[in-house]
């Protein structure tokens, strides 16, 4: 049985400011549909444009946060999961608290004094996403803070630890931290590939902690931009989740599982050189809202069942229901109580 504080995951909290807009305003502040990018000074007037142009929506978000709190939703035991990440003092990160507090996940908030809590523009033109995090608060996190008695207190009581890479950006040594406790006390240890510029900019850092994993998820762009920086010339997604699957680990204990979701298609599974596909849970086009958070409520869903002790095939499949769920709503979002059988 799930317990509280069984999970525990860290990242970058950020305030997702939700909307959709049109082609105009993709092509101005030169962004693309279905990526993942952090800001850079041209895309910085982006985020007083939408607020003052267009009908937003903010909502608790980040990679990591979005599982974590999917997660929680689908397991319904109060504090089963928490949450570790930096944020400012100030109105959005007293928002974000809120917005946690209320969801079931114990947060160990950094508050930072200098910098604002981070923001994530969510441009959602016909159902698909585009992301550009300014990170700003997120960015101040520091392993002091996760050495802490209080804080360190979350990551001996867990057993499952989940990392999104864009944390790769921020604080290595945390995860490092965390990596080694998992490695020397059995514990289940799990990343993301997250986007492709975490593969290619912080190949060094991903190539550091993956021997620690014991999970590593990602999407078919992500694979397939990790295989070109490995230099595996395959764009086989099934070849190259199981290729991930056979770098090397820090413990012979475990094996490493690769999981890698292709949209509509079936999501790959890897382990032990042997592969399996499932099917998604097929969506009609005029029922898809927005695909922002579909990965994360993924890995949400996917973490519910895997704290449980519950077999590869039903993580799957609770992935693939929370991730229905969630794109047939506004941004990372979900009803009260989930229907999961």
């Amino acid at each position: 049985m799930a317990y509280k504080g069984i999970l525990l995951g860290m990242g970058n909290p950020l305030l997702d400011i939700s909307s959709v807009v049109d082609e105009d305003f993709l092509q101005r502040y030169d962004i693309k549909l279905n990526n993942a990018i952090l800001a850079e000074d041209k895309h910085i007037p982006m985020y007083e444009e939408m607020v003052s142009k267009y009908n937003v929506e903010y909502i608790a978000g980040g990679a990591t946060q979005n599982s974590i709190r999917v997660a929680q939703w689908m397991l319904q035991i109060p504090g089963a999961t928490s949450y570790i990440g930096s944020i400012g003092k100030d109105k959005f990160g007293e928002e974000m608290k809120k917005y946690s507090k209320l969801a079931g996940v114990n947060v160990h908030y950094y508050e930072d004094e200098s910098a604002a809590t981070g923001t994530c523009a969510v441009c959602v033109v016909g159902g698909e996403r585009s992301l550009i995090a300014n990170l700003s608060a997120a960015n101040c996190y520091k392993s002091e803070h996760l050495k802490k008695p209080e804080n360190w207190a979350l990551v001996e009581k867990a057993k499952y630890f989940y990392i999104a890479g864009f944390f790769l950006t921020v604080s290595p040594d945390s995860i490092q931290l965390v990596a080694e406790h998992a490695a020397a006390n059995n514990k289940v240890f799990m990343m993301n590939l997250s986007a492709p510029f975490i593969c290619e900019f912080f190949k060094d850092a991903l190539e550091k902690v993956l021997p620690y994993i014991d999970f590593i998820f990602g999407n078919e762009t992500e694979a397939r931009t990790f295989s070109k920086v490995q230099g595996w010339e395959t764009d086989d997604v099934e070849e190259i989740a199981v290729k991930i699957c056979q770098w090397s680990k820090a413990t012979g204990k475990a094996k490493r599982i690769t999981v890698i979701t292709q949209g509509a298609d079936p999501v790959v599974v890897a382990e032990d050189g042997k592969l399996k596909k499932f099917p998604v849970i097929l969506l009609p086009k005029e029922k898809l809202v927005d695909t922002n958070g579909a990965g994360d409520a993924f890995v949400g869903g996917f973490l519910s069942q895997l704290v449980q002790k519950k077999p590869i095939d039903d993580c799957v499949r609770a992935g693939c229901y929370a991730a229905n769920v969630v794109i047939q709503r506004s941004g990372c979002t979900y009803p009260e109580k989930p229907d999961f059988n």
